[in-house]
């Protein structure tokens, strides 16, 4: 199997997937800038991220629901709501770390971490359901966390909130590793409106639950801050994740985790030209290494499809 054959589907039907799937990795790749820049707290912002996302879900999964389908998005077992409500859960823990990471460094390295997912993907399928992976699988998690180790390195010498933001960054990857792998699991089952819509509410939850503990204050001070809340809900949630999530469905999941790879490469571009972040040559070197560890170790990994 030559590479053109395994990065592109088969189907010409896998298009349309592929479309939303870029423009739904460029949307989300502002959603750093927003965190960063918002005037509450990183937990605040995320209870906010998935509330303020709930409604255009619900309203979403209603109008679904014309097409009669809406008695099949319903949970009839306790396996089926635990099934619609998991993917939210874990991108809520995603989300609480990446969101404390990049408020304790730049936003490059914890979002580069983030998209370990590939790796933690494939461990899973190795360990849980008995996938099989190549040594050259070895090769990549190796020049992976060779690039990490590389990073890592240069913030234990920067100080101890650029090196905690990058260990956070890397729990980031973990949970969005499973959180592809519970949304694949539930787009068998469910419509992504649905799931969207279970999702935010109980990732809101959770999220809540830990703002509070975390003593942030959920007063948003002012007009702009609302803005920029809006903007992080509506053009990275709704948009972003949404048109992600529904390009799962049509699309194998490896082949997806690994054109995410844009991702870091995209926020790292937009904070340099709207936050002034920018990336020394020794940083992106390391980065493109941990990147290219990524894909050698995708390309060698099995699917979950």
């Amino acid at each position: 199997m030559t590479l053109a054959e395994r990065q592109l589907p088969a189907a010409s039907s896998s298009r349309p997937a592929l479309a939303l799937l870029i423009l739904g990795a460029v949307l989300i790749s502002f959603s750093g800038i927003f965190v960063k820049v918002s005037e509450l707290g990183p937990q605040a912002t995320g209870f906010y991220r998935l509330a303020l996302a709930f409604p255009v879900f619900w309203l979403w999964q209603r109008w679904s629901a014309r097409d009669g389908r809406g008695d099949a998005d319903r949970p009839r077992s306790a396996a089926d709501f635990w099934l619609l409500v998991l993917p939210g859960l874990l991108l809520a823990g995603d989300f609480i770390a990446w969101h404390w990471g990049i408020r304790m460094t730049a936003i490059a390295n914890p979002t580069l971490f983030g998209n370990t997912a590939p790796i933690w993907v494939t461990l899973a399928l190795w360990l849980f359901w008995g996938k099989r992976f190549r040594p050259g699988f070895l090769v990549g998690m190796a020049l992976a966390i060779a690039g990490i180790a590389l990073i890592l390195g240069a913030s234990f010498e920067t100080g101890r909130n650029d090196l905690i933001g990058d260990l956070l960054g890397i729990v980031t990857g973990m949970f969005y590793g499973a959180y592809m792998l519970a949304l694949k699991a539930a787009r068998h089952r469910f419509s992504t409106a649905a799931i969207m819509t279970w999702g935010a509410a109980a990732g809101a939850l959770l999220i809540l639950g830990v703002a509070l503990a975390a003593g942030e204050s959920l007063v948003i001070p002012s007009w702009h801050g609302l803005l920029l809340l809006v903007g992080l809900s509506l053009v990275s949630q709704v948009g972003g994740t949404s048109m992600i999530s529904w390009s799962f469905a049509h699309l194998p999941a490896a082949f997806s985790a690994v054109t995410l790879l844009m991702n870091p490469m995209l926020t790292a571009i937009f904070a340099w030209v709207l936050l002034d972040e920018a990336l020394g040559l020794g940083q992106i070197a390391a980065g493109l290494l941990v990147l290219g560890g990524i894909l050698v170790a995708w390309y060698y990994s099995p699917t979950a499809d």
